[in-house]
């Protein structure tokens, strides 16, 4: 039995995220004894696989990085065997049938219930260009949002628009999938995520991307009662 700091079911995933159009949100798990990794139905899908078709492996994996990713992916994964730690990272996939995603992948920690680190867990997001803005764009508006909101959800879109270049919609789509996953209110998970944030400690240079992973993914686990 595993903590749940973070992906619990494929369902759960599935229902967090339904509503009609391509679900751009999905989660994965890897285990480093074996080597086994487990994936959602929406990540099957990036990967171009129908649900349940498939059984992950690293060399499947690998085999999907776009030619001029693969190196910085098979790099990342070497770290993250290594260190153990919380990480993020932006590259392409190829999928069965030639296209190309752009993805942003989020992972932490996974824990047995002793709290002995077995492995890595997280999501995928889906970023391709032809779902987005330009980049420029999603900036300008990231930063309107978080001058412009009151309310909690907006102030940490804002923020999530800004740490991972996402767009006002995926970023909602976040918030709303850990709110499900979590069993926790949007609004209060958004509450904390947002003071977590701002209460990152430094001086001129933002911290590590790393240490907002991190925060977004056990932010739950800091909500009073």
């Amino acid at each position: 039995m595993f903590m749940s700091d973070g992906p619990t079911t494929d369902a759960g995933v599935e229902h967090a995220l339904a509503g009609g159009t391509p679900q751009r949100v999905g989660w994965f798990r890897f285990y480093f004894a074996d080597e086994r990794w487990e994936w959602s139905p929406a990540v099957e899908r990036m990967h171009g696989y129908d649900p349940g078709t498939v059984q992950p492996t690293t060399e499947l994996v690998l085999s999907h990085k776009h030619p001029e990713d693969y190196g910085q992916v098979a790099a990342t994964l070497e770290e993250i065997r290594r260190t153990s730690g919380a990480f993020s990272t932006r590259y392409r996939i190829v999928d069965t049938r030639g296209d190309v995603h752009h993805i942003v992948a989020i992972g932490d920690q996974l824990t047995d219930e002793d709290g002995t680190v077995v492995g890595t867990h997280g999501f995928y997001v889906d970023v391709t260009p032809s779902l987005q803005q330009d980049k420029q764009d999603l900036l300008d508006e990231a930063v309107a949002e978080i001058a412009e909101s009151r309310s909690a959800i907006d102030q940490a879109k804002g923020m999530l628009m800004v740490v991972y270049r996402i767009t006002a919609d995926t970023a909602f789509e976040l918030l709303r999938w850990r709110s499900q996953e979590t069993n926790v209110k949007l609004r209060v998970l958004a509450e904390q995520i947002a003071t977590d944030f701002l209460g990152l400690d430094y001086d001129e240079v933002l911290p590590p991307r790393a240490a907002y992973d991190h925060l977004l993914l056990t932010a739950h686990s800091r909500i009073p009662g």
